[in-house]
């Protein structure tokens, strides 16, 4: 019978681990170490109410406090979705549990090695990707023990996605108290930084030094952050991998918004929003299925999201911190590549540039149907991926750093081998490869060690350089320099400025 005094608890004649036992705004946690007892691990912490019942389709609201020590060893459910399954190349490493799913899913995860609040270490936050559809902070690749063991508090966070965390609609924006609706997602992102900003002393985080970061609809996540008033002073730096907004993707103004939220109710025979609410969670998924519906994403809302994004970037009236960026040489792939003829080509350049086709294919050149595929391909990338990375660099009055993916992983037995896939760069980048069944190489885990150690360095001074790891110089419109990681790590300057150039002054 012992008082254990720890992190702020005091405890006689608990039977717990040092360490484990943690006071939080809400209450007491109990985590768990990782084998050796160098990570100390809390999963399925709650950082806002559960969003269900009356709170379907609101923005977060606070958690309720609670009494005793709440186990915080498991994750908790994931957003409803789909059932989480493998496919194409995204083997079940890459794919949320498919059990439990839950509208009650707005909980995080932390890893840290810190044993004190004076530490203060860097925290990095990631957000899944998904397509603002799916995913969940339980993916194998997700696992955060690595990266604490490089020094940053490692923080993981669910937010509601599909119809759950974008429907807009007017009943909503009457209610919301704030003249908008749809973006719930969003919402439950910023609720859990300013869940970190008020708890993650306690784990030994510093709440001045936080990065966050995402892939794809991560990405996309991220770069609403920047622009999000809501969000401002809740990180100090950012990284996009894959995505961005500038890409014009699932992006739609309130109004739009708005009708989608109309038509889906009109869909499901009902005529108040108390009726959706009374709904069972699978049956509004169902309903959410349906092609006659659309699909629910983005919404410029004048609250989360300016109206005039790009005039918000030009006006400099973002967040403005640190950017690291850049995409994978098979995110093109991702845009679903219609089949094209070298004669077709041309005259689609013709069409879409008129004046300018001859300046498009001299920088897009093709002289085979398969270089017409590559051509696509690459511009697919540019336009998912590339184009926003290089606008920010412009808009931001802090340093981007810039980097292209595409080292291939080895061959797995019996499966196809995808390349630079979207998303292969994950497990580099979280030094995850453990968690991925392939027959790793020495050149595999080198180029894990750097990407790992220049995400950490970054999250720690919002500079990726450090001790033996390749240089990595910052990113501008002039120099353009890029970092390209392949079987190794080279710096290219002006690697793609011709491109990039011609697509700003068409697009923008």
């Amino acid at each position: 019978m012992g008082l254990l005094l720890y992190m702020g608890i005091q405890c006689t004649g608990c039977n717990v681990k040092p360490g484990t036992l943690v006071r939080i705004e809400n209450g007491k946690i109990e985590g768990s170490y990782n084998d050796d007892e160098s990570i100390r691990i809390f999963k399925g912490i709650p950082f806002a109410a559960p969003p269900t019942g009356d709170l379907r389709w609101q923005a977060p609201r606070p958690v309720q406090s609670w009494e005793g020590v709440r186990p915080c060893t498991e994750y908790g459910p994931s957003p409803v979705q789909n059932k989480p399954e493998p496919f194409y190349c995204w083997t079940e490493e890459f794919i949320a549990k498919p059990e439990p799913l839950s509208e009650d899913c707005l909980y995080l995860n932390i890893w840290t090695s810190a044993r004190s609040q004076t530490e203060k270490q860097p925290v990095f936050v990631w957000i899944y990707g998904g397509g603002l559809v799916s995913g969940s902070s339980n993916c194998d690749i997700y696992d955060g023990e690595e990266m604490a063991k490089k020094g940053v508090v490692f923080v993981s966070i669910n937010y509601r996605v599909g119809v759950f965390g974008f429907m807009a609609h007017p009943g909503l924006t009457e209610e919301s108290g704030y003249h908008a609706s749809g973006n719930y997602g969003f919402l439950d992102q910023i609720a859990a930084l300013g869940w970190i900003r008020d708890n993650i002393l306690a784990f030994g985080g510093d709440p001045d030094n936080v990065t966050i970061a995402g892939q794809s609809a991560g990405a996309f996540s991220v770069h609403a952050l920047i622009a999000s008033a809501l969000a401002k002073g809740l990180f100090n730096k950012a990284i996009l991998q894959s995505g961005g907004l500038f890409s014009n993707r699932l992006m739609q103004n309130l109004e739009e918004a708005e009708q989608a939220g109309l038509h889906f109710m009109e869909v499901a025979g009902v005529n108040s929003l108390d009726a959706l609410r009374a709904m069972p969670a699978e049956q509004i998924l169902a309903l959410g299925n349906d092609s006659a519906v659309g699909r629910f994403g983005v919404t410029l809302d004048n609250y989360v999201l300016p109206v005039d994004l790009l005039a918000h970037f030009e006006q400099k009236l973002h967040n403005h911190v640190p950017i690291m960026a850049g995409w994978v040489t098979g995110d093109g792939a991702l845009m679903g590549q219609t089949e094209m003829t070298l004669a077709q080509y041309m005259a689609a350049a013709e069409s879409q540039y008129g004046d300018r086709a001859t300046e498009f294919l001299s920088i897009f050149p093709a002289a085979t149907d398969e270089e017409v595929r590559q051509m696509n391909s690459k511009l697919a990338m540019l336009n998912f991926a590339g184009i926003t990375v290089h606008m920010l660099s412009g808009f931001n009055s802090h340093p981007t750093f810039v980097y292209e993916f595409g080292h291939l992983p080895p061959d797995k037995p019996d499966f196809p081998n995808y390349g630079a896939f979207h998303t292969s760069e994950v497990p580099f980048v979280l030094h995850t490869l453990h968690a991925w069944n392939r027959p790793w190489r020495t050149v595999d885990e080198k180029i894990e060690n750097w990407m790992s150690s220049y995400w950490a360095h970054f999250a720690r001074t919002g500079n990726p350089n450090g001790e033996d790891l390749p240089e990595w110089k910052m990113y501008d419109k002039i120099s353009g320099h890029i970092l390209m990681i392949g079987d190794t790590i080279l710096l290219k300057e002006g690697y793609m400025k011709e491109a990039f150039d011609f697509l700003e002054a068409w697009r923008f």
